[in-house]
């Protein structure tokens, strides 16, 4: 469904005068991107995604921070700065939209992450971009973390149109033994090369992993067929570590997580160096473009640092959706730039496809938009607003009452639902979006003496809905919710136009048959393809590995009785 604009949602045309432009609703690239198509006769670029995991804007060296960032610094000044770029608050919604070019509410992942142990994944029906670029006659290769989850073999990124992949299918693991836990009772081994375990490689630190299966991938590609290599970096995420030659460069930082994130980022730095000489090596370089971005803010809690953004990863607020991000490329008809234009991760999809020259399939169904051109050459921008994100689970009925719809809501949105929207220079946010603390640099996590240095928020208690000017007010520090009705009217009813559009959130219970116990110690899928392992189903109904798991009466007793002593075990702290 195309959406609707203010004035013919029956808006005056103040709401035209405020917002903008809505010519960019979903399906609707109207504007010309003239220079963003792939050049007829030639053969299409190299497409490389350098995605970091939890990297603060503040954690940038040209953004002034103090973690030295040479090569990130030298690339992202030798190319195209995105300063007005976002992606979403935490790992899996910024992954899918990336991948599908799909808003959350679109693809059914509205609520939080993609959980080990949740029977969820990508929908079937969203082809990904490694999918279509496939298509498109590209090799497909991705090295790093998945998180878009793995219950059936079809959604692991070998079933998602990678030809080849090295990582992690979690959230989260520590980066030499590769072990990572759901909570506490759930834990287990996760590497995998394509779909086996790769034991072998445990010890070896991620980020160095990573960056020597690059390598290996750009020595072995033929260059006269393109390229798409996905580097999903585990790094900066927590748990905190690094080789001790990069810890030993800011050994004079007291704050140890931030001590041990910066030698992280440091070392992320140093790898994409490594990336960018084996491309020229490779004779790749000249017909290459190169992205790079964080999939979320950092974690003041864990070494990270957003500042001057207020708040941080999980929240809604400019720290949590304003992401480093860049250019680089030798095909950009602008260097050296930087671009004001607003981007979001949602817009690589169809950006990167109009590059490789591949066929326009699934437009109507997109929420990003073809941004080469702003980028590029400095065109205008074909998109004037990015909805975050409508999460309808998050709305608590203790959190609710009629005053959130009544009067907060003007009787057009319950502003006890988490959303947020940006649209021209406005942001609004309702319902609980999260801290919206601004953390200075350095402000140490050890205890409550030591955040006092911090500006804590004064303006959340009893709110629930807020909006600012950003481009007026970049750190949100002005709510103008009160000031300014007519907009917060106007960005509520948007709220509600996109509702409209939107699937019924997909957030299954945890499934303990995912236990890594009960599959060799290894986080692994555990269910069968649709079809496959149902009685009645068209498939070879038990006869593979997921569906003796699945009816398996003496593992469903496992992970029962592991279920009930995990609980009772957590029942015990209490007493």
């Amino acid at each position: 469904m195309v959406m609707r604009g203010a004035v013919e949602s029956g808006f005056p045309l103040l709401g035209v005068a405020i917002l903008g432009c809505f010519c960019c609703m979903r399906g609707g690239q109207t504007q010309d991107d003239s220079g963003s198509e792939g050049i007829p006769g030639t053969m299409p670029p190299h497409l490389i995604f350098i995605l970091a995991d939890d990297q603060g804007y503040g954690d940038v060296g040209y953004h002034g921070s103090d973690i030295h960032t040479p090569v990130l610094d030298q690339l992202a000044g030798e190319g195209v700065k995105l300063e007005n770029y976002y992606v979403q608050p935490i790992c899996s919604p910024s992954r899918s939209q990336l991948m599908t070019g799909r808003y959350q509410i679109h693809t059914g992942l509205q609520h939080s992450i993609i959980r080990a142990r949740q029977p969820l994944c990508l929908p079937p029906d969203a082809p990904t971009l490694a999918e279509r670029l496939q298509e498109a006659g590209y090799s497909t290769h991705m090295v790093g973390k998945w998180h878009l989850g793995f219950c059936r073999p079809g959604c692991l990124p070998t079933g998602r149109g990678f030809q080849s992949f090295l990582g992690s299918l979690t959230g989260s693991g520590d980066h030499f033994s590769y072990q990572s836990c759901d909570q506490a009772e759930a834990c287990g081994f996760d590497l995998h090369d394509g779909e086996r375990p790769a034991w072998e490689m445990s010890g070896n630190y991620s980020t160095t992993l990573y960056i020597e299966r690059v390598k290996k991938i750009l020595r072995a590609h033929d260059p006269r067929k393109p390229l798409f290599l996905y580097l999903a970096l585990q790094a900066v995420h927590t748990p905190l570590q690094a080789p001790n030659h990069f810890l030993r460069r800011y050994s004079a930082l007291d704050n140890r997580p931030r001590r041990h994130y910066a030698a992280m980022v440091s070392c992320v730095d140093e790898g994409v160096g490594v990336l960018v000489q084996e491309l020229r090596t490779r004779g790749l370089y000249q017909n290459s473009v190169l992205v790079y971005s964080s999939d979320n803010g950092g974690q003041p809690l864990s070494g990270g640092c957003n500042w001057p953004l207020r708040g941080g990863k999980g929240t809604y607020w400019e720290g949590g959706v304003r992401a480093v991000g860049f250019v680089h490329s030798p095909l950009l008809k602008r260097k050296g730039k930087v671009s004001k234009a607003l981007i979001h991760v949602s817009d690589w999809y169809p950006t990167l496809l109009s590059l490789a020259g591949a066929p326009e399939k699934d437009r109507g169904q997109l929420d990003g938009h073809n941004v080469w051109g702003a980028i590029s050459q400095g065109l205008p921008c074909p998109r004037t607003e990015i909805l975050f994100n409508i999460d309808p689970v998050s709305r608590r009925p203790s959190e609710a009452d009629s005053r959130t719809l009544a009067l907060n809501g003007f009787g057009i949105w319950d502003t006890a639902v988490r959303a947020a929207i940006r649209a021209g220079d406005w942001k609004l946010l309702t319902g609980n979006v999260g801290d919206g603390d601004w953390v200075p640099p350095q402000t140490l996590p050890g205890g409550p003496q030591q955040w006092q240095g911090m500006e804590k928020r004064r303006d959340q208690r009893g709110k629930s809905v807020w909006l600012f000017n950003i481009t007026a007010d970049p750190y949100e520090r002005s709510d103008l919710a009160d000031a300014r009705p007519e907009v917060v009217k106007i960005l509520l009813a948007r709220l509600a136009e996109y509702n409209q559009t939107a699937v019924p959130p997909r957030n299954p219970p945890d499934d303990h048959m995912a236990d890594p116990q009960l599959h060799g110690g290894v986080w692994t899928p555990w269910l069968g393809e649709p079809g496959s392992e149902e009685p009645g189903g068209s498939g070879e109904g038990g006869k593979g590995k997921s569906s003796k798991m699945r009816h398996c009466k003496v593992c469903k007793l496992k992970a029962l009785f592991k279920k009930v002593g995990s609980r009772m075990q957590r029942s015990s702290l209490f007493f």
